[in-house]
């Protein structure tokens, strides 16, 4: 059964156009250049904002006004804004950001003020490292006798990582290759904490895969009297090196190595200890068990200088241990075990200590649903704060003097997110603060006070607007960035007519989905129907939110005549449940292709404006691999594939991701053939394109190479597009994102619009 939601909204529009060439002036039509090669649909952000700790006011970065470069290398100067009468002060100018000698001003990235506001820590210079630019180079400004000093000298430029101020204000601790240093603000003295950094010990950071599984980057913290650091340690010696091969920078191709653990063998040995600031020997957490059939994902400061908390996963990630570690002599004390018959997430951080350390908030789904506890620090107590009628997405702010926890939810509609708020105590019911008026997806930067909030609000067809609000009344204070010019855009678009809705599967599963059909939809005619996949436990893709430069090419598409949707299967990380997030356990490409063919075979049989033989289906890394295993095994339905940087054999993807999905490989064979699309590439009947990076980190090349050697050995036609030298985004080099969006055109309307 289909059937609307009751939050659909419709966009009607006049008749459709051609939008494929159209001159850049026409405001109505959506074309390759004007979304990607143009400023006309660009996303203005807020930021970087800093708050001040009494919460008077913000910091922010704002352009010096008439520069002509691009956004990243304009110049600009550090504003302060009160935040009741909204007065403007400049605090640092570009003249203070000149390094003496120098004729133009540091190029702000990003920057912390030290604890005692008189000092200025800027981040320039930055260099990618895998996903994100997280080296640079770090320099201080004092803002007492206008001193600008730049930390790190005699090291390698750019090399310095994750700077951040002493409690004191003194001094800044960092990493640089592989090591962690401290070092005088005043004086400009170095000391290196750390001796052993090297190819395969990596001190202060993590190994390629906790970053990208565990997000964790940073990887040491002060404690709060500024005499010790705490900090992971990864021994990735044992681990296999995957070798990329870059061919355009040289004349003879370079060999790039990366220690990746596949699924099923040796992972890094990691480890957590504390140094003192003023240096010598590490003591380390004596966590038990083998380190490399353990993961320790999360680490902080436990509300107190003599104890750490530590959470630690066995390598199945069904088992979290939480443990309080002692400084003086590394030992350990369990004080919380969570256990599942599937996984336990902890991407998001959700513990934060109360009443002075005596208690921590804790999120688990063992009840049905992700429930928001308070936990005694013995472990001892644990008491409910939220019900379990609905998943708590993620713990934003604890104001213990207003007696609150903020947190965001959704628990009517699984596609959009709002702020709730509930008492400490846990004996009043949970209360929506973002109101009903303003449907869609909104995320929250609260104040250190929790009295006002930098608020971020978007809708599918409603582009980001960041606001100051205060806090609990959600009152707005003042835009901060309205994206107008965007706004007017989109609006100008002959758009395209927009719902969302859902369909019921045999058995009664209920699956979320949105449709763009064309501008002048005729009910009486028939459409090509293009699906948008991902399915995966990483991400949803139904969403009340702005969905950018991909959403508005999928406005393009609809209006050159392509019907596009888009469903979220079982398994997606909606707040559904735990039943429907961990149904997919060990049959991770199983279940979620079972779910989205027979929606598509539903929505076939419902709309008679859908041609049947011009369905088609296209995603990205996960996605990519859910369009194989669509086309592979259900080539009855769909007739055209495009598959980006996808998986074709799971066994080739990393140790914390699949196995926290999939388990063991020796112990779920069966799972991970038949999750792996490359085991029936031999059933293609349709039109496939496949699109890879060669030098993709994530999702190897090889990955593509092999499921086109098993396309060849069964002598099945497809076609394929290498991107030489990128990675998993393909969007390295000029022009690559317009080209491949243009590849992606030609090969729609050439193999579905027209077949």
């Amino acid at each position: 059964m289909l059937q609307k939601t009751n939050w659909s909204r419709h966009r009607l529009a006049p008749t459709l156009r051609t939008a494929y060439n159209l001159p850049m002036a026409d405001k109505t039509q959506l074309s390759l250049d004007r979304i990607f090669s143009s400023d006309d649909f660009k996303a203005k952000t807020f930021g970087p904002a800093r708050w001040l700790d009494d919460d008077s006011g913000y910091t922010t970065l704002e352009a010096v006004e008439n520069q002509s470069a691009d956004e990243d290398s304009k110049v600009k100067e550090l504003v302060r804004y009160d935040i009741v009468s909204g007065t403007r002060t400049v605090l640092v100018t570009a003249e203070m950001l000149t390094p003496p000698n120098a004729d133009n001003p540091l190029i702000l990235q990003n920057y912390d003020w030290s604890p005692d506001s008189q000092r200025l820590l800027i981040y320039t210079n930055s260099q990618r490292v895998w996903r994100q630019n997280t080296r640079g180079d770090y320099w201080v400004l004092d803002l007492a006798d206008g001193k600008l000093r730049q930390l790190g000298k005699g090291l390698p430029e750019a090399s310095l990582m994750f700077a951040k101020f002493s409690p004191d204000s003194q001094s800044v601790a960092y990493v640089s290759a592989q090591n962690l240093y401290v070092e005088n603000i005043a004086s400009g003295d170095i000391l290196q904490l750390t001796q052993d950094g090297s190819d395969h010990i990596i001190n202060g950071t993590s190994d390629w895969v906790y970053e990208e599984e565990f997000h964790l980057r940073d990887g040491f913290k002060w404690s709060e009297d500024g005499r010790t650091i705490a900090y992971w340690q990864f021994n990735t010696d044992g681990i296999e090196t995957f070798y990329m091969i870059n061919n355009t920078d040289s004349l003879y191709p370079k060999l790039i190595p990366l220690p990746y653990p596949k699924v099923g063998t040796i992972n890094s040995a990691c480890r957590v200890g504390v140094v003192a600031a003023t240096g010598g020997a590490t003591t380390w957490f004596d966590l038990p068990g083998d380190p490399r059939q353990h993961y320790v994902p999360k680490m902080e400061w436990a509300a107190s200088n003599d104890q750490v908390v530590i959470q630690q996963l066995n390598r199945l990630q069904n088992k979290n241990v939480v443990w309080l570690g002692n400084v003086a002599d590394g030992s350990v004390t369990a004080v919380h075990t969570e256990t599942d018959d599937a996984w336990i997430d902890v991407r998001t951080d959700d513990l934060h200590w109360l009443d002075d350390g005596q208690s921590f908030t804790w999120v688990s789904d063992r009840n049905g649903r992700r429930q928001l506890f308070r936990i005694s620090r013995d472990g001892w107590q644990a008491v409910p704060l939220t019900a379990v009628g609905f998943d708590v997405v993620s713990v934003e702010k604890v104001v213990e003097a207003d007696g609150r926890v903020y947190f965001i939810a959704s628990p009517d509609n699984p596609t959009q997110r709002y702020l709730f708020s509930t008492d400490l105590t846990g004996e009043k019911p949970a209360q929506q603060i973002t109101p009903a008026n303003m449907p869609g997806c909104h995320s929250y930067d609260i104040s250190p006070n929790g009295k006002y909030v930098f608020h971020t609000y978007s809708a599918f067809n409603k582009p980001p607007v960041v606001s100051l609000i205060s806090l609990p009344d959600h009152k707005q204070l003042r835009v901060l960035e309205g994206n107008e010019k965007l706004e007017e855009m989109v609006t100008a678009v002959n758009q395209p007519v927009f719902d969302f809705f859902q369909v019921t599967l045999d058995g009664g599963t209920v699956l979320d989905g949105w449709c763009l059909k064309p501008p002048g939809f005729d009910p009486t005619q028939k459409y090509p129907l293009l699906f948008y996949v991902y399915g995966e436990p990483a991400g949803q893709t139904v969403m009340d939110n702005w969905g950018g430069k991909a959403m508005l090419w999928h406005m393009m598409l609809a209006q050159q005549g392509f019907i596009i949707m888009s469903l979220d299967n079982r398994g997606t990380p909606a707040p559904r449940g735990r039943a429907w997030r961990k149904s997919v356990y060990r049959q991770i490409g199983i279940l979620a292709t079972a779910d989205q063919a027979a929606a598509a075979k539903k929505i076939i049989a419902t709309y008679n404006y859908i041609d049947p033989e011009r369905l088609g289906v296209w995603g990205w890394s996960g996605g990519g691999s859910m369009t194989l295993n669509l086309m592979f095994k259900h080539g009855d339905i769909y007739k055209t594939g495009i598959a980006i940087a996808a998986v074709s054999d799971q066994r080739f993807y990393d140790t914390i991701y699949q196995e926290r999905y999939m388990g063991l490989p020796d112990d779920n064979e069966a799972g991970f053939h038949d999750g792996s699309p490359i085991n029936f590439a031999h059933q293609l009947q349709g039109k496939l394109l496949i699109i890879h990076g060669t030098a993709d980190d994530n999702v190897h090349y090889q990955s593509a190479e092999a499921v086109i050697n098993k396309l060849i050995e069964h002598n099945k036609p497809f076609d394929m597009m290498a991107y030489p030298n990128r990675a998993h985004g393909i969007k390295e080099g000029e022009n690559t994102t317009r080209h491949l969006y243009g590849l992606l055109t030609r090969y729609l309307i050439d193999n579905l619009k027209n077949r």
